[in-house]
């Protein structure tokens, strides 16, 4: 297999990514919760990988104040993000290998790791 080097590789990464999240455990999130709209979003997340892997500037999203509201909704819990990981980490272990796809799936588990604690915390202060 070959290592994520372009683009092409990105978009095929992240659609590959989120037809298995759409029927995943976490899909109400997308679908039912924040009724997402796929050909809006997806070229976001293109460039959002893009800027994680590959360093460009081109990604201006907020990713936290996305999920904020949502998690009003519905708490999102470790558990959930914990689906997204290993999601993400078998996506890319099926289509790539090599340096770039270790590190997009270490800087999935950082930010995982960051958007749990960020939302348990807004969690538990709203209950307070």
């Amino acid at each position: 297999m070959k290592d994520i080097v372009s683009q092409d590789d990105i978009q095929q990464l992240v659609n590959s990514f989120y037809d298995k999240v759409k029927t995943s455990e976490i899909g109400f999130f997308f679908e039912e919760i924040a009724k997402v709209n796929w050909e809006k979003h997806l070229p976001k997340m293109y460039i959002f990988w893009e800027s994680v892997l590959f360093a460009t500037v081109k990604f201006d999203g907020n990713p936290m104040g996305v999920h904020f509201p949502i998690n009003e909704i519905i708490p999102m819990e470790k558990k959930h993000f914990d689906a997204w990981l290993q999601l993400w980490k078998e996506t890319v272990d099926e289509n790539f290998s090599g340096e770039m796809a270790e590190s997009a799936k270490n800087k999935a588990e950082n930010i995982a790791k960051l958007m749990s604690f960020k939302m348990e915390t807004e969690t538990k202060l709203k209950a307070k």
